[in-house]
């Protein structure tokens, strides 16, 4: 069986990292947590934990920058790939086996992306309609200039293989860093495969934080970004 990293993002998450790190506990013993600069005392339930590998950054620089992170330690040990998981309690550690396995084949992928829409699983929440709405826009949209097929643009549970980290570069800081990871593995030719995963919002008052919580100004953010890698990708491609 390979030997997969399984990371996680942090920030603010005190009222859901101890319990989400047991559960991803009785799955594997590779435990990497980013605290992307906490200020509500997650810090000192992660410091008092001995069965896992903390990384934190001094200041909160985004969920971009912490899974660039995970990416950056990923490719510094003799990890064959890694697993990225959210802390706020919608993903469910059970899975990640099958995200590993999914790696491995037949035929094999290189990204494998949970997917909310695939199918719906029992106790499925609704999601909110203007986030639905706005995820329904960017991955259609990415399908259209990337010729993919994939249902879920934002999904943060994916299994990465070595291959696919040394062909990613990530720069994008904030919310919008997995558009950047779609543009970058077309333009790579990666084999990308979704899972289905169960659609859970526990906190439907969750903010983007600042001017993101408003939805214009939020897809006229992706769709910045979605410009910006792709010019970056072409540019690239252009050079070689």
């Amino acid at each position: 069986m390979p030997k997969f990293l399984i990371a996680l993002p942090v920030f603010n998450e005190a009222g859901h990292v101890v319990e989400v790190l047991d559960e991803v506990r009785r799955h594997t013993d590779h435990v990497l947590v980013v605290d992307d600069g906490s200020t509500d005392g997650t810090a000192s339930l992660l410091a008092g934990r001995d069965d896992i590998a903390v990384v934190r950054h001094s200041a909160n620089r985004g969920y971009g920058a912490a899974l660039a992170t995970a990416f950056a330690t990923t490719l510094a040990g003799d990890w064959d790939g890694l697993v990225t998981i959210d802390c706020d309690g919608q993903h469910q550690p059970r899975l990640i086996p099958e995200f590993i396995a999914a790696t491995l084949g037949p035929p094999g992928s290189d990204i494998v992306s949970g997917s909310r829409y695939l199918r719906r699983f029992p106790g499925d929440s609704e999601p909110p309609e203007t986030r639905r709405r706005i995820n329904a826009e960017v991955t259609a949209e990415i399908n259209a200039r990337l010729g993919l097929s994939i249902t879920d643009a934002f999904c943060g549970f994916k299994a990465y293989t070595r291959r696919a980290l040394e062909r990613l570069h990530v720069s994008e800081m904030g919310y919008a860093m997995p558009l950047e990871v779609w543009v970058q593995a077309a333009r790579a030719g990666l084999r990308i495969r979704e899972l289905p995963v169960p659609l859970l919002y526990l906190d439907l008052t969750r903010s983007f934080g600042g001017a993101l919580d408003d939805a214009a100004t939020r897809l006229a953010y992706y769709r910045r970004v979605l410009d910006r890698a792709e010019s970056a990708a072409a540019a690239v491609g252009g050079s070689t």
